[in-house]
């Protein structure tokens, strides 16, 4: 059996979880190694109360161009479903830094992301109907949640990849890089994120991932993720920073 650590980094910068897909040789496709070591990242990423922000990114100019057909890897998914968060991604808000492809899986795994930072030279698609299968990553659905109806079908059912320039004017990628940037510019938006209480990002996220869902009772999440924040020492630290006139301390409390 593959050793799952080996294809995939993590590197912890104070409250930042960095994880890199480093399978360059195959632009970063995904085995069953592969997704193993992306969900216990991510198991890492929400158990630990010191982290606060993920950022996911591929080694080698690609971000990821999706499933790796040709591994003979047949254990079962992780619990975290596809790509090993595609289906239950950590409690805290994750960036997708794209520099090259997001192809196929690799576009699904930036659209469990909940931000995305892309180069401009990046390209995004699903091209699974062209080879007569579905995107089964959460693509098709999560694409209509972040593009205009009539662009997200027309991407998703002709399979053309699209460039970064056309995913950020529609509201697909949040902030565009240079080429060879996009780290750097993922970390910038990531620290902008850390100002915010732990507790508080963590519950807006989830509730923000809860509105894209049909049929969920918002105000009863809300309720519950509110109940966890009020009683918080966090809550009573932003109230004191803000009549002191001096930046909060965090305790994640």
């Amino acid at each position: 059996m593959a050793d799952d650590a080996a294809s995939v980094h993590v590197e912890r910068r104070g409250a930042l979880l960095l994880v890199t897909l480093d399978r360059p040789a195959v632009r970063n496709a995904v085995d069953r190694a592969a997704a193993w070591a992306i969900a216990a990242a991510m198991d890492r990423l929400g158990d630990d109360p010191g982290l606060q922000v993920g950022i996911l990114q591929g080694a080698g100019g690609t971000f990821s161009t999706g499933a790796d057909l040709k591994s003979t890897d047949d254990r079962p998914l992780p619990d975290r479903g596809p790509f090993g968060l595609c289906r239950h991604p950590p409690a805290k808000p994750l960036i997708a830094a794209v520099e090259g492809w997001a192809l196929g899986g690799g576009f699904e795994i930036a659209l469990a992301c909940d931000l995305v930072v892309a180069a401009r030279d990046a390209r995004f698609g699903l091209p699974e109907v062209r080879r007569g299968v579905v995107a089964a990553g959460g693509g098709a659905f999560r694409l209509a949640s972040r593009l205009p109806p009539a662009l997200a079908l027309e991407m998703a059912l002709t399979g053309t990849p699209r460039d970064a320039e056309f995913c950020h004017r529609h509201g697909l990628v949040n902030r565009l890089a240079d080429p060879g940037a996009a780290l750097a510019q993922a970390i910038a938006l990531a620290e902008e994120l850390l100002e915010a209480a732990p507790l508080a990002l963590a519950a807006t996220v989830e509730l923000m991932r809860a509105a894209r869902q049909p049929h969920v009772d918002l105000w009863g999440v809300q309720d519950r993720l509110l109940a966890r924040v009020r009683g918080s020492a966090d809550r009573l630290e932003g109230a004191r920073a803000f009549a002191e006139r001096r930046r909060p301390v965090w305790s994640g409390r």
